[in-house]
């Protein structure tokens, strides 16, 4: 956000105005509405009830004070851009190599159609997982990392898994690791080696099945998952995911 608000305090009505990248904050007293404090919403005590919470009178739930919102980038005032999608903001821009990266990481882990000034706890926690993701993504400061996902593709549509898996790629060709926890058969088939356990959940668990690389897991007849992946038809994808 804060080259967002950079952007928008260099555009020429805010020069004129005398505005910073304070005015576009909506932490901190300069431009954000004064009466709900850049919520965009009021809380409503209701005593014995749960409190209720209404679009801020002052700002119209638009969370700037009116002034603020004359200044606009591509059409787009501050909170239009926040009440956009992730994809729309990639798109408007695409141009910025900061911003471009950070949308990009967002929509390849499958979050693009998550407004831009959401709310965290409005979040499943499938979403909120892809959030770590995108962020830990999004820091490259370190080489040689191992990066630990629990189940990254809850909630994912396939088309989603495909893009987390290239993401997944990238690291690997960045000459990190990935360990995965998951049941979702289109990434285990795609993984570089398979660690099975079981044979069940909780004390029935922990046994080490079989591991190895996919092919070797798919023909051990001890392997659940192996049999599983032979049920399934995966016999032609195994061998074809990222490697290294």
């Amino acid at each position: 956000w804060d080259e967002v608000r950079r952007i928008y305090a260099n555009q020429s009505l805010a020069l004129r105005r005398g505005y910073t990248t304070q005015h576009f904050s909506f932490n901190v007293d300069g431009g954000r509405c004064p009466v709900c404090k850049g919520e965009g919403e009021v809380a409503l005590d209701m005593h014995f009830m749960a409190e209720v919470r209404l679009p801020c009178e002052e700002c119209g739930g638009k969370r700037f004070k009116r002034p603020v919102l004359d200044v606009t980038y591509r059409g787009k005032d501050v909170f239009q851009l926040l009440s956009t999608t992730v994809d729309e903001a990639y798109e408007t821009f695409r141009d910025n190599p900061t911003l471009a990266r950070k949308f990009g990481i967002l929509r390849d882990v499958g979050l693009g159609y998550l407004q831009v000034g959401q709310s965290g706890t409005t979040l499943s926690g499938g979403e909120s997982q892809q959030l770590k993701i995108a962020a830990t993504l999004d820091d490259r400061s370190n080489e040689n990392l191992l990066y630990v996902f629990d189940e990254p593709t809850t909630g994912l549509h396939l088309d989603d898994i495909r893009r987390l898996l290239s993401v997944v790629q990238d690291l690997i060709d960045s000459r990190q690791s990935v360990i995965m926890i998951e049941h979702q058969l289109d990434v285990i088939a795609q993984a570089d080696w398979i660690i099975d356990l079981g044979p069940g959940g909780g004390k029935r668990g922990g046994k080490i099945l079989s591991a190895g690389r996919p092919e070797s897991v798919f023909a051990d007849e001890r392997s659940i998952t192996g049999e599983t992946l032979r049920k399934a038809g995966y016999s032609e994808m195994l061998g074809h995911g990222p490697r290294g």
